[in-house]
């Protein structure tokens, strides 16, 4: 385990560490948070959230950060190991009353100098479209909370749309909508268009166009987070009742699902490729799913309580060139996909460092990922061919792997049980090393490991539609301090998409009386392919496992030249990645996360 220190130094919050890559770097100097840097009282508060876009302008210097702390949101000018934040001068401030941020997210494929378009889920309910760029507010979406009463979880622009978005409420339900729409004055009113195991879809019943479009019901209780495939044709959701589930978004279907082993799923993230997702949650654990072959295929045991986030990083991920990647399911299921009317983004987040192989199967493959989690601690795991492909001969030696036995224990007994703030697993036999012991051999060990293989992701463009009818916006009431002009949005026509629901609402209902209606009972999938033992796969040990803050963390974000962390203090921490050194690194201190300099 990379675990280190004891006695006194347990509690010491660190202030780097290395990796094979070499040595990451807190910079107290790009630490942003609220400018008097008062540390914030996080008791009953949402989790602080980071949301970053790039505007491409002149200087250069063209990334800028959005982060909520309790009632309060701010847009800052993001300078990463470049040069120290100025907490003094925040592009935009809001404080809110009645109501907390709760998430947001930038539209990329609008974003420019001028102009940025920004969701904000908050806790009653409410999404709003601000731009702090203009100071401006142009929409609130549920204002009357109509739609949902319950706190938003998640929102998302759907890829490549500059006009349609996602939102998850913690009543287990999610909504799509477009920006050009109205929301109605009196509650909406649905009609069925799909239905599977745990899992319906509606439309919204309008004589006229309005929100939702769609309304999703997916499992039971909160809808905790979701996330959209790289190439933005798939849909993975994490609920609290423990189960993941993939979406074939357009069409509406249901491609996979898992459980987890103990207790609710609270965070999600695709590969770079979209071959694999990890997750975590209340069972302390991450667990890495195969999209490809819908099953879990390693789970890793680093965090003393519940994981919060989990990222890749698609800087230090790399894969040989592969094969482009197939889907299960037939080819007419794929070619019968309904499309929103909506264009594909070019997947550009899967910045893979390619390798020259003359091997006719992927060799040194390696995913990297990490984790954060309520025990304040950072995780980085490896995922590497050894787990991707176990029959396969290993192309290089291998650290940090341990080899549990798939059908009996080593001596000593490897028995799991829960620990932890979220009753997590853990192993009361540190030792299990998979070594053969008499009466025990191993045929097939099955590797603990950090590992996975990449292909670099790609997508389908399709052409745009303008929209016919654009819909003025109003003055909003929503309950805000700061004071801002609000004007009326101005629709641009180009790139405007539609919204068809036809291609789907035709099909017969045939089918959908032919899916399943039955629940999965949770307590009955341990030991079965949603839920594989524990001792039934790869488990992987983290690479380095770190306490890096006072407070429960709840942003991971890798970027180029940098890892982006924060804590439910409400301080933003910037970690540079080995040999990108900032210009005013030589007055760099040691001193920890969190402390006012």
């Amino acid at each position: 385990m990379a675990a280190e220190g004891g006695g006194k130094e347990i509690n010491e919050i660190k202030t780097q560490f290395t990796t094979r890559e070499g040595v990451y770097k807190l910079f107290t100097h790009s630490e942003y948070s609220r400018p008097n840097r008062v540390p914030f009282n996080s008791q009953g508060s949402n989790p602080v959230k980071v949301s970053f876009v790039n505007v491409n302008d002149q200087s250069g210097n063209g990334d800028r950060i959005c982060f909520n702390v309790g009632r309060e949101l701010y847009f800052y000018i993001y300078k990463g190991v470049r040069k120290a934040a100025d907490l003094s001068k925040p592009i935009d401030k809001r404080i809110y009353k009645g109501t907390q941020p709760t998430c947001h997210d930038f539209n990329h494929l609008t974003a420019t100098a001028e102009r940025v378009s920004l969701l904000v889920g908050f806790s009653a309910g409410q999404v709003q479209l601000i731009d702090p760029i203009k100071k401006e507010t142009s929409k609130l979406f549920n204002e009357e909370r109509l739609i949902d009463k319950s706190r938003v979880t998640c929102v998302k622009w759907v890829p490549g749309s500059e006009s349609l978005f996602l939102v998850a409420h913690s009543s287990g339900n999610m909504y799509l909508y477009n920006v050009e729409h109205t929301c109605g004055t009196t509650a909406p009113h649905y009609q069925l268009l799909k239905q599977g195991e745990n899992y319906s879809v509606h439309t919204c019943k309008s004589k006229s166009t309005r929100n939702p479009l769609l309304k999703w019901t997916v499992g039971e209780g909160a809808l905790n987070e979701f996330s959209f495939s790289p190439d933005g044709k798939f849909l993975v959701c994490v609920s609290q009742d423990g189960f993941l589930r993939v979406f074939n978004f357009d069409a509406v279907e249901l491609h996979g699902t898992m459980k987890s082993y103990f207790g609710g799923l609270l965070c999600v993230c695709w590969s770079p490729d979209g071959k694999y997702i990890v997750t975590g949650g209340e069972d302390d654990l991450v667990t890495v799913w195969s999209f490809v072959d819908c099953r879990v295929i390693a789970r890793g045991h680093g965090h003393k309580s519940w994981v919060s986030v989990v990222a890749f990083d698609h800087y230090t991920t790399s894969v040989e060139d592969a094969d482009p990647m197939e889907f299960s399911g037939s080819d007419e299921d794929f070619q019968d996909q309904i499309h929103f009317g909506r264009d594909r983004a070019n997947s550009s987040q899967s910045r893979l460092s390619k390798r020259n192989s003359t091997d006719s199967r992927p060799v040194q493959v390696t995913y990297r990922f990490g984790s954060v989690g309520q025990d304040t601690q950072l995780c980085l795991w490896d995922l590497t061919e050894d787990i991707l492909f176990p029959h396969l001969p290993l192309s290089r030696t291998r650290t940090h792997t341990n080899v549990m036995n798939a059908t009996s224990p080593p001596a000593g007994g490897d028995v799991a049980v829960r620990g932890g703030v979220g009753g997590g697993i853990v192993s009361n036999n540190p030792s299990t090393n998979g070594t053969n012991t008499p009466g025990n051999p191993l045929p097939t060990p099955l590797p603990r490991s950090n590992s996975l293989p990449h292909s670099a992701a790609t997508t389908a463009n399709s052409k745009s539609s303008v929209m016919d009818n654009t819909i003025a916006t109003g003055e909003s009431k929503f309950a805000t301090l700061s004071i801002h002009d609000r004007k009326e949005r101005h629709h641009e026509k180009d790139h405007k998409r539609n919204h068809s629901m036809g291609h789907i609402s035709s099909k017969s209902n045939d089918k959908l009386n032919m899916l399943t209606k039955t629940k999965t009972d949770p307590a009955k999938t341990l030991g079965t392919l949603l839920c594989p033992r524990m001792e039934d796969i790869p488990l992987l040990e983290p690479l380095i496992c770190k306490k890096i803050a006072h407070e429960r963390l709840t942003v991971l974000i890798f970027l180029e030249d940098c890892i982006v962390t924060a804590c439910q203090e409400g301080f933003i921490c910037t970690w540079a990645r080995p040999g990108k050194v900032g210009l005013s690194s030589q007055n760099q201190d040691s001193s920890p996360s969190g402390t006012v300099v």
